[in-house]
């Protein structure tokens, strides 16, 4: 099994800060369809080649990662590929947990992996395995709001850190915080919180106008800078941004018209992109770097079916993320928006060649891999898109520290 797909998911601290990512890896036949003999082993070890072969840093950088590990992966005597420290270890909620596996675990944290408790359901016949975790995780769908109460009273009598599962809501992640809960998993950062009547600020509304300017595919060399040097905010900062060490440019640029020179149209774009979505400042990193990998994914899935104008994929890539940059749902904010109905109908309604494309691509940040496959991309195409999208964000994030 040579193709993978990869998948990550973020882990939140109460600062919203990212404390962690989930790594999600599958193999995948032509149909992107997971079939395995022995799935247990088969996915545990198609998820340690593919962290050899691709790279811990270069997918999570200088964060955690959890694995979900199989009953015969953790009772395996052939050590790990990697060593502990940032490395998590899931124990999965259908693993039969007994003397030999506990043993197992026990002799893995002697070893310096950190040990998580996967959709965890307390019992007093699990105490022995909690007392050996460091994390647990309560899927907060499977348990009653007064369940939740007492497995969070439960389990503060353990050294251990609380994390909460499928939190999709705001209201749940205010109910989770004040519960007591450490970490936080789900697509809540993505989720509106709306207030009845609620009015997008015009700040925001400017913001998104200059986005929507900036993603015209059709902008040529003096409506760019032009779009630009409009923001007196912006030009500043791109200037600064262009004069920094990380572009080491010979000399000093002192002008929009000189930056799109030096630099290029596309790039030029690229960094005022990322420029005005960083005035979205009250909202985590993490969803802004979202919005990036997001929209060049899209890009490059659609470059790829050899559909021509990418420049639309990238911009219904980075306008799906809108509903959580702005605190409101899609279809008010679009509104508020002179788009073209094409883009209005793949953003609500998934429909046509983008609407197409942004479904896979969301699809596949889900770990959802039965609903990855576009026309005759192999997995290993869509795997390498990707990553190429996820170190670009990293690299255009890079350039502003």
């Amino acid at each position: 099994m040579h193709d993978v797909y990869i998948g990550r998911q973020p882990i939140y601290q109460n600062d919203m800060k990212v404390f962690a990512y989930e790594l999600l890896f599958r193999a995948a036949d032509t149909q992107n369809a997971a079939v395995f003999a022995d799935a247990d082993l088969a996915t545990s070890q198609v998820l340690v080649n593919s962290i050899v072969e691709i790279g811990l840093d270069q997918i999570v950088g200088d964060r955690p990662a959890f694995f979900n590990m199989t009953r015969n992966y953790l009772l395996s005597e052939s050590p790990l590929p990697f060593s502990g420290g940032r490395i998590v270890l899931e124990v999965l909620e259908d693993i039969e947990i007994d003397q030999e596996l506990l043993d197992a675990v026990k002799r893995l944290s002697d070893r310096g992996y950190r040990i998580a408790l996967d959709d965890f359901i307390f019992q007093e016949s699990l105490r022995s395995l909690v007392d050996v975790a460091d994390i647990v995780k309560i899927d907060i769908t499977q348990l009653t709001r007064e369940e939740l109460k007492k497995h969070v009273v439960e389990l503060r009598k353990q050294s251990v850190k609380l994390l909460a599962e499928r939190v999709e809501t705001q209201e749940e992640y205010d109910f989770c915080k004040v519960l007591g809960f450490d970490l936080y998993q789900g697509y809540f950062f993505c989720k509106p919180r709306v207030i009845k009547g609620q009015r997008i600020a015009s700040n925001k509304l400017a913001i998104l106008r200059l986005l929507m300017n900036l993603n015209n595919a059709e902008v040529d060399f003096e409506e760019l800078e032009n779009e630009i040097s409009q923001d007196v905010s912006l030009s500043y900062r791109l200037l600064r941004t262009i004069n920094s060490a990380f572009f080491a440019l010979p000399r000093k640029v002192e002008s929009i018209h000189q930056a799109v020179a030096y630099i290029g149209l596309q790039r030029t774009r690229d960094l005022a992109i990322l420029l005005t979505l960083s005035d979205f400042n009250d909202k985590p990193n993490e969803v802004l770097k979202t919005a990036l990998i997001r929209a060049k994914f899209c890009e490059k899935m659609g470059g790829l079916v050899k559909i021509p104008n990418t420049e639309l994929f990238f911009t219904v890539g980075l306008f799906s993320t809108l509903d959580a940059l702005m605190d409101a749902p899609l279809e008010t904010v679009l509104k508020g928006l002179p788009l073209s109905e094409d883009i209005v109908d793949a953003l609500l309604y998934r429909e046509g060649r983008p609407g197409e494309v942004l479904s896979r691509v969301m699809a596949y940040e889900r770990g959802d891999w039965g609903n990855v496959s576009l026309d005759l991309l192999t997995p290993d195409q869509i795997r390498s898109a990707y990553l190429e999208s996820l170190h670009w964000a990293d690299e255009l994030i890079g350039s502003l520290a």
